[in-house]
């Protein structure tokens, strides 16, 4: 996730008490920096000089000789149909497609917020060399929720591939216009404003804690609808048992286009998407989610380069270019030690947020 809420959270009534005394001043020391930085299309990471744009042509540069295996396994700790499984199979067929593997698995291991599939992968596939695990911003809220014995420490980031920001919506016959129509009735009635997220412990779920805080409400006197596929968490809104929905804006696109569903909100700066952001709307925040591929723990460095080449190559693929324009996501390469620090870093962040928001498993 990327943050942007220091003014809104020193405002923040009992954040002493939220967090350890110890940990305030360096929650403060971590919004500051992430106040400065914008996370899609360049986000700096930790001192690293940018995010980078993937020079192309990419094929012709890649160090990758040959195939990296006949089959290789992507091992998803998500349901089918949801973001991350789309990214996982994309990235997959990209491989195929370039003649990196002529053959994929997949894995789809859902449960508690992806945390299921991480101690799955560890455990099993900690020094496969043809084994890939995917991971996103929603897992490592479920991570620092749930506080696992298996944590993201078991993993060796390859690449972090994807950024796009959240969306907020209601029904197309709600009486709901903007977004502060929405935190006006969470302020009221905190109980009777479902809000339908992804995964618990998610971008998803800690944006929708954020604009339960922005409006005078206690986070966890909120009430959130998980839901672990797309599908799932779109029925909710339309058939009312969310008043609202937060997720990215390819989960919403086909009902927002019918106009089925209205948007009142986008987490970026700035208009996005055709979409009015909250920040321009008079709330003082904004993140965005991503998405990375990883390796295990056992795997070796020589075995991760040529992972980090080969998925270089795969994402000027053509038919991932259409994944990334269909679900409205944003290029957002990164690998080495600057992606370890930004996963380091999105890591201690999103503890700390946890503890402020005090979200709940």
């Amino acid at each position: 996730m990327a943050w942007n809420v220091l003014s809104m959270l020193r405002g923040a009534d009992g954040m002493q008490a939220c967090c350890p005394v110890h940990a305030t001043p360096v929650l403060e020391n971590i919004m500051l920096t992430v106040g400065r930085r914008t996370f899609l299309g360049g986000l700096t990471c930790l001192g690293a000089a940018a995010t980078g744009g993937i020079p192309a042509p990419l094929w012709a540069q890649t160090a990758v000789k040959g195939k990296l295996a006949p089959k290789l396994r992507i091992v998803i700790p998500a349901a089918s149909r949801s973001t991350l499984d789309e990214a996982g199979r994309a990235l997959g067929d990209a491989l195929v497609g370039l003649g990196l593997s002529d053959e994929i698995d997949y894995e789809n291991k859902e449960g508690n917020g992806g945390t299921t599939g991480l101690a799955w992968y560890a455990g099993k596939y900690s020094a496969d060399s043809n084994a890939l695990f995917m991971g996103d911003s929603n897992l490592v809220g479920a991570v620092a929720l749930q506080k696992p014995v298996v944590d993201l420490s078991r993993l060796r980031p390859v690449a972090r591939l994807t950024s796009d920001y959240l969306v907020v919506v209601v029904a197309g016959n709600s009486p709901i216009k903007t977004v502060n129509e929405l935190t006006e009735r969470l302020r009221t009635s905190p109980r009777l404003t479902p809000i339908a997220i992804g995964s618990v412990g998610g971008a998803d779920h800690v944006f929708a804690g954020l604009l339960a805080k922005s409006a005078g409400t206690r986070p966890e006197d909120a009430l959130y609808l998980p839901f672990a596929r797309n599908f799932e968490l779109v029925d909710a809104v339309l058939a009312g048992k969310a008043v609202a929905g937060v997720s990215g804006y390819g989960t919403f696109s086909a009902e927002l286009a019918s106009g089925k569903l209205r948007a009142v909100g986008v987490s970026s700066k700035k208009t996005s998407y055709g979409v009015r952001s909250v920040r321009e709307q008079g709330l003082d925040l904004d993140m965005a989610n991503w998405r990375a591929v990883f390796t295990g723990q056992g795997v070796t460095p020589a075995r991760q380069s040529e992972m980090v080449e080969a998925v270089k190559a795969s994402l000027a693929y053509d038919l991932w270019k259409k994944t990334l324009k269909q679900s409205y996501w944003e290029q957002s390469w990164l690998s080495g030690t600057d992606l370890s620090n930004f996963i380091d870093f999105e890591t201690k962040t999103t503890q700390l947020m946890m503890q402020l928001l005090k979200l709940k498993a």
